[in-house]
């Protein structure tokens, strides 16, 4: 009896604590999910990541790049899919000069697996889609960016769930910020509806005013590039 009654309070104990560590983490992913400072100046440049797509996604990012302040985001990283062969060697092109021009700080180019190719199934997918986020949390603890700047491309998912995973457990503050492309005027991409739907992005900005009638909390920011 003493045995039972030892054992049915050791499984009361460890059912205890894993209660109070689900609800702990519950706690923590609400106050990271709603928590949204007054944005402050910064003193020094910000470590930026930048996600690159195949298509549209690479050329807009770096006009929108073009038009930044390159002193304030730096260093900068890049990160494209494996099977991209164009976005690359468009970034490398552009950094050359800007490197020459008003921002000698260094860049990198990363590659991390697509998490899903034109017209894979959706089941394959999964697997495909861990695979990346293996890379992209093992990229992004070894980045520790600032910021983490994003346009849409699908590879850009994973590493946001691992910048903002990273964030709840409080191992770094990164921010997301999202900008979606000037192509949409309705209606958001799939990625800017999951990073505005899970609060993932600190700030969705968008290129249409219509768009913040739709999701209130992006911010419309007009033609940026």
């Amino acid at each position: 009896m003493h045995f039972i009654a030892g054992l049915h309070s050791g499984v009361l104990w460890t059912w205890g604590i894993a209660l109070v560590c689900v609800l702990t983490l519950a706690l923590r992913v609400l106050y990271v999910l709603f928590q949204r400072k007054p944005a402050t100046a910064r003193t020094k440049p910000a470590k930026t990541l930048i996600v690159l797509g195949s298509g549209g996604h690479s050329a807009e990012m770096l006009m929108l790049l073009d038009k930044m302040d390159k002193a304030r985001y730096s260093p900068r990283s890049y990160v494209v899919a494996a099977t991209d062969r164009m976005s690359g060697p468009k970034a490398l092109a552009r950094e050359r000069i800007w490197q020459n021009e008003d921002s000698p700080t260094g860049f990198n180019i990363h590659h991390i697996p697509r998490s899903r190719e034109v017209g894979q199934s959706y089941v394959t997918s999964v697997i495909t889609t861990l695979y990346s986020l293996v890379f992209a949390f093992v990229l992004v603890l070894r980045e520790v960016p600032d910021l983490v700047l994003v346009n849409g491309p699908g590879t850009c998912i994973p590493i946001c769930a691992a910048a903002f995973v990273y964030r709840v457990f409080g191992l770094m503050g990164t921010r997301i910020v999202y900008v979606e492309s000037i192509a949409r005027t309705r209606r958001f991409s799939l990625s800017a509806k999951l990073l505005y739907h899970l609060r993932m992005a600190d700030l969705v900005f968008v290129q249409w005013e219509q768009l913040t009638r739709t999701y209130p909390r992006a911010l419309y920011a007009g033609r940026l590039y």
